[in-house]
């Protein structure tokens, strides 16, 4: 009985911090440190090591927060392709009452706390700006969660974006200081985040609406959200192209690749205009993610 209680709360688990992810979002953070290592000399496996898990368990933690805040909205739920998309065991730990929320407490303190003791390990300054970034982001992840339950335009969409936005800028930071590569990277990154949050909200319109969750979609149909999409993914493309001057011919090849999975996942989502198409597209969208990163990975380490 025991046993068997221990392996469903480890399913529990990596259904709430979405643990399957991991890798994307490593790989992530490291994009931005990886550029870093290019502008201001060798690589480090110490700092390496060190970012890996600051972001692991910063990103776990944004996770397990968004749980926390929004647990009582998320058991509203009439609809479950999102959930099984982004959870491996197919539910949403808490409001099904396989975890409670003091143990999810725990678990965001506790993830909240390794990453500030390997962030305190990093010189300093970096060591304050990463802390910096990371607070923002925690700051900007609540404030969404909050704010998009009562509004008529999308202040929180808009701001609470920035919460991801500032991950590899963070991971950048780890080793680099705040620079023209920064602010590239973040007008490249910011409009892809914008574009990224309202497909998910496509596939997730009936629940937002079960929910009173003012998203994209629910404010402004699937007309406006499909515009909002494809609007943000044009102007991605803009300031990918303004990026890429920072980068190398392997990163060109790569956010090219990025680009042409992006304009395909658009394509379907214009034209079938379905939640099917919108899930394909969520997972395009990643695909652009692990292009784009491991291209700047690449392009650092040659």
């Amino acid at each position: 009985m025991g046993e068997r209680s221990t392996k469903e709360t480890v399913k529990a688990l990596i259904d709430l911090t979405r643990a399957h992810f991991f890798p994307v979002w490593i790989l992530l953070f490291s994009s931005g440190l990886a550029l870093a290592f290019e502008n201001y000399g060798d690589f480090s496996w110490p700092v390496t090591f060190k970012a890996v898990l600051i972001g692991s368990f910063g990103f776990g933690g944004g996770l397990v927060l968004n749980d926390l805040v929004d647990r009582k909205k998320d058991s509203l739920d009439v609809e479950g392709s999102l959930t099984t998309y982004w959870r491996p065991f197919k539910s949403r730990p808490l409001p099904s009452g396989r975890l409670s929320p003091n143990f999810a407490l725990i678990i965001f303190l506790l993830l909240s706390g390794l990453t500030g003791l390997v962030m305190i390990t990093l010189p300093y300054p970096n060591s304050f700006y990463v802390f910096f970034a990371m607070l923002l982001s925690c700051i900007f992840e609540y404030f969404y969660q909050i704010k998009r339950k009562n509004q008529n335009f999308p202040v929180a969409q808009l701001a609470g974006r920035m919460d991801f936005t500032l991950f590899p800028i963070a991971g950048y930071l780890c080793y680099g200081q705040p620079d023209m590569s920064v602010l590239l990277y973040l007008l490249f990154f910011y409009p892809w985040t914008l574009a990224h949050l309202a497909v998910n909200d496509f596939i997730d319109t009936e629940n937002d609406k079960a929910r009173g969750i003012k998203s994209i979609p629910v404010l402004y149909g699937t007309e406006g959200t499909l515009l909002w999409i494809s609007g943000f993914t044009l102007v991605h493309y803009f300031t990918a192209l303004l990026f890429l001057r920072q980068l190398g011919d392997i990163a060109f090849y790569g956010f090219i690749s990025g680009f042409l999975v992006l304009g395909f996942a658009n394509y379907k989502l214009l034209k079938k205009r379905s939640q099917k198409a919108g899930l394909l597209a969520l997972f395009l969208y990643h695909v652009s993610l692990v292009l784009y990163s491991g291209s700047i990975v690449i392009d650092s380490l040659f």
